[in-house]
């Protein structure tokens, strides 16, 4: 079987699973925190920014290449709370026309205190998860590139753990005389192999498009990321005050769901060894009107510098008053020490 079939029989036999699961219940959020400081810079979801980082490859395998040489990465992320995720990313070209990359991520919630069923109290527990992942891309043509993300995914709350399996497939075409470039995803389509307890959870399976475009001549770039693209309502609530009662009312116009679909990024960069980046992220500033947002909810800031053999990203938000994130990424050109 080519090379092309199969991953055309995973894409099609993955979907299938990805269909049943979604009868279940919401799970596995944790996939969509992105683990690339560049990423995160453009509001958590980007699967069109062209660089030759390997952490690209978790937002979409099409964005890996031949180019990133021979290349280890590794990421830390302060979350909300006392939440801390960490990865570690490897990745070298094969051969002229294609790449492959490995990874690895741990994601801890920090501690906790367990109860039973009557309120008694069971001892603390540190819920986790683990994300191993497999990715292989290849170019099609000097402008199409495809690939794919295999995911085993292991997860432990307290007494309870879960197995499941996902894929990213990926396509994105890039015109480098014009400087733009489209992509789209179908992201975690598998399912749960091991349940926590009874019944099944889905994997946050979804479709995402993206389009970025250099800005003529300017070292300005615009990007926008349309995900969430499997469900159309993605209502939220605010409070609101009538009479001096304060109670929860559904957002669910046509114009507030069409938002919360779209993330709107720009980048500034000036050359290939620095990138300042600014996004907006709408889905994120309404989801926090229900609790403690702030001006810069929504809002995501983040920059990257990069040497021959050395890079580093940060990237920064604060969606409500009581907590922000901070995602560092350190990477190393491991083929120019060679």
């Amino acid at each position: 079987m080519k090379p092309s079939l199969r991953i055309l029989f995973i894409m099609m036999l993955l979907a299938g699973l990805s269909s049943h699961a979604q009868t279940g219940r919401s799970a596995y959020d944790f996939l969509t925190v992105p683990t690339s400081s560049h990423v995160f810079g453009l509001g958590g979801t980007n699967i069109t920014v062209i660089d030759d980082d390997v952490t690209l490859a978790e937002q979409n395998p099409a964005l890996l290449g031949p180019e990133v040489g021979k290349q280890l990465a590794v990421s830390y992320m302060h979350y909300l709370g006392s939440a801390n995720f960490a990865g570690v990313r490897y990745g070298q070209e094969a051969g002229e026309r294609g790449a492959w990359s490995a990874a690895v991520r741990y994601l801890n919630y920090g501690e906790m205190q367990g109860f039973d069923s009557d309120g008694t109290p069971t001892g603390a527990f540190t819920p986790s998860d683990f994300v191993f992942e497999g990715t292989y891309s290849h170019d099609f043509t000097d402008r199409l590139r495809g690939g794919i993300n295999m995911k085993m995914i292991y997860s432990s709350y307290e007494q309870y753990s879960a197995f499941a399996m996902a894929a990213d497939v990926g396509l994105n075409y890039y015109d480098d005389l014009h400087d733009m470039s489209l992509s789209v995803v179908f992201k975690n389509m598998g399912g749960q192999l091991k349940r926590f307890d009874r019944s099944y959870d889905r994997l946050p399976f979804d479709i995402q498009l993206g389009w970025m475009q250099a800005l003529g001549s300017s070292p300005f770039s615009l990007s926008i990321t349309a995900f969430n693209l499997t469900r159309w309502k993605l209502h939220y609530y605010e409070h609101t005050e009538e009479d001096g009662v304060k109670e929860l009312t559904v957002k669910n116009s046509f114009a507030k769901n069409f938002f919360r679909h779209f993330i709107f990024g720009v980048q500034y960069q000036p050359s290939e060894k620095l990138y300042v980046d600014l996004a907006y992220n709408y889905k994120v500033r309404s989801d926090m009107s229900t609790y403690q947002r702030n001006f810069f909810s929504g809002f995501s800031l983040g920059f990257g510098l990069k040497t021959r053999t050395f890079s580093v990203g940060a990237a920064y938000a604060m969606p409500h008053k009581g907590g922000s994130s901070l995602l560092i990424n350190l990477g190393l050109q491991i083929s120019e020490l060679l």
